[in-house]
C-alpha cells in the first residue's frame, strides 16, 4: 500500500513538473526571441541615428571647404563625429583634425561617387574603442577629396553591455518567478484530483456509499467527479446485485441439496423399510432441479459475458407454431400467425429464441385457467409475439418484479413449487442480447399478457396491430 502511494505521488509530482517545466521552457523561449529582437531593433536604431549624424558631418564639411577652404572643413561640430580628416586621390592627408594631426588617413574607405557617403565600423590607431566612420567623395577644383568624419561608439558599446548584463539577471529572474507561479498553478489545479485519489482509496476500501467531492467550480474536474459518482453509482449497484444474486442462488441450490440429503439420511437410518425406488425417483427430482437451476445460471452468465451464440434466419411464425405444437400441454394453445405471406424472418439465435418460446408457454400453461393464445405479427420494422393466457394475471406493481432473478410472485409459487424464477429474467436478457425488448402486460382475457419484441431482417410496412379487446 506504501509503495502505491509512494507511486503516485510520485506520479502527481510528475505531471506538475512536466507542466511546470514545459510552460517555463515556453516562456523562456518567448523572452529570449523577444529580448534578442529588441537587441536588434535598438542596435540598428542606434546605426541608423550615427549614419544621419554620419552623413550630416561629412556634408558639412564640404559646405565648409566651399567657403573657407580646407582649414575650415576640420572645424565641423556634429557630435560625436570630431575625428575628420580630408584625403587626396593618392591617399595623402591634405587637412585633419587637432586629434587626428600627423595621423595616416583613418581608413581606406572610398566612395565611388561624388556626393555619395559610405559607412564602417573600423579601428583608429590611438582610439581606445572602434569608431564609426563616414566618408563623402567631393569632387574640387583642385582634384577628388574625400572627407572623413568618424565617432567612437563607446556608449553604443557600453549601452549594449548594460542591457547584456540587465537581460542575463533578469531573465533568471524572470523564470524563476514563471516557475514559481506554474508550479503552485498546476498544483492549485491538481490538488482536486488528488482529493478524489484519496476519496476513491477508501471507496475501494470497502466505502461503497462514499463518493467524490464535486468541486464547486463549473468546469472539466466537477464534471469529472459527477461522471465517477454516476459510475461509482452503477457499480454499486452492480455489486449489490452481485451479492443478492450470489445469494439467491445459493438459497436455491440450498433447499434442493437439504431436500436430498435429508432424504438419503433418512432412509440409511432405516434402509431395510425404504422403498428405494421411490428414494431413487425423489432424488431424481432433485438433482433435476439442481440441474435446471445450475443451467439458468450459466445461461445468464454468458449472456452477461456478451458471448454471442450463432445467428442465424429464423422464421419467428413458423418457429412459434413449431412450438406450441411440439409436446401437449395443459390447456390449449391457439396460434395465430398473421400475413403468412410475408414470414417474418429476424436473424437470431434459433436455441436461445426457443427458450424463450418454451418460458413464455411454460409460463402461461403454469397460470392458465383454459387456453393459451400466441399472435404473431408485423409491427413496423419489428416481429411482435404474444403470450396471452386467461389467468389472474399480474398486478401493474409487480410487471417489471416478474423479469428479476429470481422473482417469483405468490401465485406463482402456490402453482409450482419447483421453480426458480429465473425463466421470464432469462428471457428478457435473451431478448435485449437481440435488440429487442419483452414486457408484461393485461391479456383480454383479464390474465398475463408477454409482448415480445425482436428486430426483423428484412423490415417491411407494416400490418395493423389485432385487437386485444
Amino acid at each position: 500500500m506504501a509503495k502505491g502511494e509512494r507511486r503516485r505521488r510520485a506520479s502527481r509530482r510528475s505531471v506538475q513538473w512536466r507542466l511546470t517545466f514545459i510552460a517555463t521552457a515556453i516562456v523562456g523561449l518567448i523572452i529570449t526571441v523577444g529580448v534578442l529582437a529588441l537587441f536588434q531593433v535598438m542596435h540598428s536604431m542606434a546605426l541608423r541615428d550615427l549614419e544621419e549624424r554620419g552623413a550630416m558631418a561629412v556634408q558639412r564639411m564640404a559646405q565648409d571647404i566651399e567657403r573657407s577652404g580646407m582649414a575650415g572643413a576640420v572645424r565641423t561640430q556634429v557630435p560625436p563625429f570630431y575625428l575628420l580628416q580630408v584625403v587626396d586621390a593618392q591617399g595623402r592627408v591634405i587637412a585633419a583634425g587637432r586629434d587626428l594631426e600627423g595621423r595616416p588617413p583613418m581608413d581606406d574607405l572610398r566612395p565611388e561617387r561624388s556626393g555619395q557617403v559610405a559607412y564602417r565600423i573600423t579601428e583608429v590607431p590611438g582610439q581606445e574603442s572602434p569608431v564609426f566612420l563616414a566618408a563623402q567623395r567631393l569632387d574640387a577644383p583642385d582634384g577628388v577629396r574625400y572627407l572623413l568624419a568618424a565617432g567612437p561608439i563607446q556608449d553604443m558599446e557600453k549601452a549594449a553591455q548594460t542591457f547584456g548584463i540587465f537581460v542575463s539577471v533578469m531573465i533568471p529572474v524572470v523564470l524563476v518567478l514563471v516557475w514559481w507561479i506554474v508550479w503552485a498553478s498546476v498544483g492549485h489545479a491538481l490538488a482536486p484530483f488528488a482529493l478524489m485519489r484519496r476519496e476513491l482509496s477508501q471507496i475501494t476500501g470497502g466505502a461503497m456509499n462514499r463518493r467524490v467531492t464535486v468541486p464547486d467550480t463549473d468546469d472539466e474536474v466537477a464534471e469529472l467527479a459527477k461522471a465517477i459518482n454516476v459510475t461509482l453509482d452503477r457499480l454499486q449497484k452492480f455489486v449489490e446485485a452481485q451479492r443478492r444474486f450470489v445469494a439467491d442462488v445459493s438459497h436455491e441450490l440450498r433447499s434442493p441439496l437439504t431436500a436430498l440429503r435429508t432424504q438419503l439420511e433418512v432412509a440409511l437410518v432405516h434402509p431395510e423399510d425404504e422403498d428405494w425406488p421411490a428414494v431413487a425417483r425423489a432424488a431424481l427430482d432433485d438433482a433435476d432441479r439442481l440441474q435446471k437451476v445450475v443451467a439458468d445460471v450459466l445461461t445468464i452468465a454468458k449472456l452477461e459475458a456478451g458471448i454471442c451464440a450463432e445467428r442465424e434466419p429464423v422464421d419467428l411464425g413458423a418457429l412459434a407454431r413449431a412450438e406450441a405444437t411440439d409436446r401437449p400441454r395443459r390447456v390449449p394453445v391457439h396460434v395465430q400467425v398473421r400475413d403468412v405471406a410475408r414470414p417474418l424472418i429476424i436473424n437470431g439465435s434459433r436455441t436461445q429464441l426457443v427458450r424463450v418460446l418454451t418460458n413464455l408457454l411454460d409460463n402461461a400453461e403454469r397460470h392458465a385457467e383454459s387456453e393459451i393464445r400466441l399472435n404473431v405479427y408485423r409491427d413496423g420494422d419489428e416481429a411482435v409475439l404474444e403470450v396471452a393466457d386467461d389467468g389472474e394475471g399480474i398486478p401493474p406493481e409487480d410487471r417489471e418484479r416478474v423479469f428479476q432473478r429470481f422473482q417469483r410472485l405468490p401465485e406463482g409459487r402456490r402453482r409450482d413449487t419447483q421453480g426458480s424464477g429465473l425463466g421470464l429474467a432469462i428471457s428478457r436478457d435473451i431478448a435485449v442480447a437481440h435488440g429487442g425488448s419483452l414486457v408484461a402486460d393485461e391479456s383480454e382475457q383479464g390474465g398475463a399478457l408477454l409482448i415480445l419484441r425482436l428486430p426483423l431482417r428484412d423490415p417491411a410496412p407494416s400490418t395493423p396491430e389485432p385487437s386485444r379487446r
